[in-house]
């Protein structure tokens, strides 16, 4: 039988996949508080009806305030950029080990949260030597300082859970998409190729595009959150993702379909620390959290296209 929750916290709730999971939860009745220093995440992405404490995770007061009385704490807040993380090693270290650490001390002092759903990476794999999708068991030795900083962050979310008799779930989250993701040079290749495309710049590709990426809807993301929250299940760790492969150079040729463009690509040497091949086996978050997404991306990309237009019209606008 799912557990009852009705009260939440959100770290991170102000950002992209953040704000699609405080949206489901109020759909759901659950009271929901947000925390987030904003610096990447955007005040007007936090739903009406969310309380919404502006901090970052290593301010213990921030932290305090955000979970006093909440019963679930849904840890999403982190520096996402593979890309960057050689640059910024020590402060993915800082935000994804430190801030996390500093976050599961307050809910362990805060006598009210029963369980943690954080988010990982599909960054923690080794690479894959085939376009088959990992299982939670494939090797983790991360290729880059984010990915290490999130396998630790993995590691340090179960045993403190466990020693404040908190339950635990850690979700590892490959490539999502979807509406109000925010163009960044580091993240999001579905938005990137969007934004250059309607601008009728050429979309750029690192390394030959044949590398394969398991594409999965944010709402589809937010749902497998909730399962986490809901199952009956601890100190376990589930892949969420669409368990579907598409190579880079097949996502660009669906978005030109879509937004009737042509052209080529111009290709660029791959990135260091980049996985050659990441796609999802779900059937475990299938069997424990009863995970089913939903969305498929040809169907999917469309209102992504739309947003992404009238966010540009707007700003220009403005």
């Amino acid at each position: 039988m799912a557990k009852t929750f009705q009260s939440a916290c959100v770290t991170g709730g102000a950002g992209f996949i953040g704000s699609h999971l405080v949206e489901e939860l109020l759909r759901r009745g659950v009271a929901v508080t947000v925390l987030d220093d904003l610096s990447v995440g955007r005040r007007e992405n936090v739903p009406q009806g969310a309380r919404l404490v502006v901090g970052n995770l290593l301010q213990a007061e921030a932290a305090e305030e955000a979970l006093a009385g909440c019963e679930a704490l849904f840890h999403l807040a982190a520096r996402v950029a593979i890309r960057s993380s050689f640059e910024f090693a020590v402060e993915d270290a800082q935000t994804n080990l430190a801030g996390t650490a500093s976050l599961l001390r307050a809910a362990a002092r805060s006598g009210s949260v029963r369980k943690v759903v954080a988010a990982s990476s599909m960054a923690v794999y080794a690479d894959a030597p085939q376009r088959k999708p990992v299982e939670e068991s494939h090797p983790t030795v991360p290729l880059s300082p984010y990915g290490v900083s999130k396998l630790a962050a993995e590691r340090l979310t179960h045993l403190m859970s466990a020693h404040a008799g908190m339950q635990s779930v850690v979700l590892r989250l490959f490539n999502t998409f979807g509406p109000r993701q925010a163009l960044s040079p580091y993240v999001g290749v579905v938005t990137i190729f969007i934004s250059r495309l309607l601008r009728g710049d050429q979309p750029i590709i690192f390394g030959d595009g044949e590398q394969c990426r398991d594409f999965v809807h944010v709402r589809d993301v937010a749902n497998g959150f909730i399962a986490a929250m809901e199952a009956e299940v601890s100190g376990e760790t589930c892949n969420i993702g669409s368990g579907q492969a598409r190579t880079v150079n097949q996502v660009l040729a669906s978005l030109q379909r879509v937004m009737k463009t042509e052209g080529r690509a111009k290709h660029v040497p791959a990135v260091p620390g980049e996985l050659r091949y990441s796609v999802a086996e779900i059937t475990k978050a299938r069997r424990l959290l009863g995970y089913h997404p939903v969305n498929d991306f040809e169907s999917s990309v469309s209102a992504v296209v739309d947003e992404i237009g009238l966010r540009g019209r707007s700003a220009v606008a403005e």
